[in-house]
């Protein structure tokens, strides 16, 4: 499986040079545009690597590092920094918000590439991809005939909408489920059904996930949005 990477670059152009020279060496490379979005991006998928710009149109990627060097789930994972401003200032800044690395720009596409590559080996991953996973068995088991859901080969014991939730929720894994999609998912037409119901029982499955899994939050919430699984 390959390193999985976030860019976070507003100006297209560099964008696609930057893709074009890591994918060109087997990384999988999500691009986004602004800060918004690779907020998004981190709260349903991990990432091996982060390459972040430093001005962007909604903020600054220094805000965005300091965040993931403050959260539990991001503070380990490698950031290169970008920037169009060569002042050392901006540089001794990355560094003591906790980035890894720091490129001004212009740049050689074959050097970036060649730092990320160097990163990923020092995080672990060998030659600049991500390691096999050890499990014998696959992270989720859905069951569709049986309606039941394995989570790493144990059964979870859940009720029939837990088990809808669940199921919608992996089919489209990474995205995000607003509570009136999830409502028709795992209780069609009952008008008695709510928003309200749709939080208990995520709530509930949460909780029994968490009894397979205590390490791991696998559901996430997105404020004013819905619910997604990250896997």
């Amino acid at each position: 499986m390959s390193a999985r990477l976030l860019l976070l670059e507003d100006d297209p152009a560099i964008a696609r040079t930057v893709a074009y020279a890591l994918e060109r060496d087997g990384l999988a490379v999500t691009h986004s545009l602004l800060v918004h979005d690779a907020r998004q991006q981190l709260q349903c998928t991990r990432f091996d690597l982060l390459v972040l710009d430093v001005g962007l149109p909604d903020g600054s990627g220094l805000d965005l590092l300091r965040d993931l060097r403050g959260a539990a789930q991001t503070s380990a994972v490698p950031v290169l920094m970008l920037s169009a401003q060569g002042e050392e200032i901006d540089r001794v800044l990355g560094l003591e918000l906790g980035a890894d690395d720091y490129l001004t720009k212009p740049f050689s596409p074959r050097e970036l590439a060649a730092r990320v590559k160097a990163l990923l080996r020092r995080a672990g991953h060998g030659n600049g991809h991500a390691s096999p996973a050890p499990a014998a068995v696959p992270l989720f088991h859905d069951d569709e005939p049986g309606q039941r859901i394995s989570l790493r080969g144990q059964a979870l014991p859940l009720t029939r909408r837990e088990y809808r939730l669940l199921s919608h929720l992996l089919r489209g894994a990474g995205r995000i489920h607003s509570r009136e999609a999830l409502l028709a998912a795992a209780w069609g037409d009952d008008s008695e059904s709510t928003d309200r119901t749709v939080d208990t029982h995520i709530k509930t499955l949460r909780a029994k996930l968490r009894e397979v899994d205590p390490g791991r939050e696998y559901i996430s919430t997105h404020r004013g949005m819905g619910y997604c699984v990250d896997i």
